[in-house]
């Protein structure tokens, strides 16, 4: 009896609804979460205080590779304490039109203990490998890491 082989990978798919508020704003939707007001930044003659387009675009990779260094380090079972990071995207104008060329991410991981350090390091690289937003865009992503030991931290203080 033939058996049918059993699929490694899955497609999955991700929805949004934008509802146009005036002028260069909307409200941005995804069934099951709260929903959000968006506009163009003051740059492009948006709002000032609202999320953007371009806010979005950094978070999602910032926010991708915490999410994949914090799931790789679970399965490690790495000593994480805590895990905070800044990131910032430039915005160029590039052949004509604007686009996105570099996104830098500055995760800043407290661990536990001194042994742990090398392998966060190594795990935190392949998190990055790894994003999938990161692999979904043109721009260069760039991780700067600052990673620090608890006991060490603690002293300091």
């Amino acid at each position: 009896m033939e058996q049918t082989p059993k699929v490694k990978y899955k497609t999955f798919m991700y929805r949004t609804t934008l509802a146009w508020a005036g002028n260069r704003s909307g409200i941005l939707a995804s069934e099951g979460k709260p929903s959000f007001r968006v506009a163009s930044p003051p740059e492009f003659k948006g709002e000032a205080g609202v999320w953007t387009p371009e806010d979005l675009f950094v978070a999602a990779a910032d926010i991708c590779t915490m999410t994949t260094f914090m799931a790789f380090a679970h399965r490690m079972q790495l000593p994480i304490v805590s895990y905070t990071s800044r990131a910032e995207g430039i915005l160029e104008f590039v052949d004509g039109g604007y686009r996105f060329t570099k996104v830098v991410l500055r995760p800043e991981i407290l661990v536990g203990t001194a042994d742990a350090v090398d392998q966060v390091r190594r795990t935190l690289h392949d998190a990055h490998e790894n994003c999938l937003v990161a692999n979904s865009i043109r721009s260069e992503v760039v991780v700067e890491p600052t990673i620090s030991i608890a006991a060490a931290k603690e002293q300091a203080v």
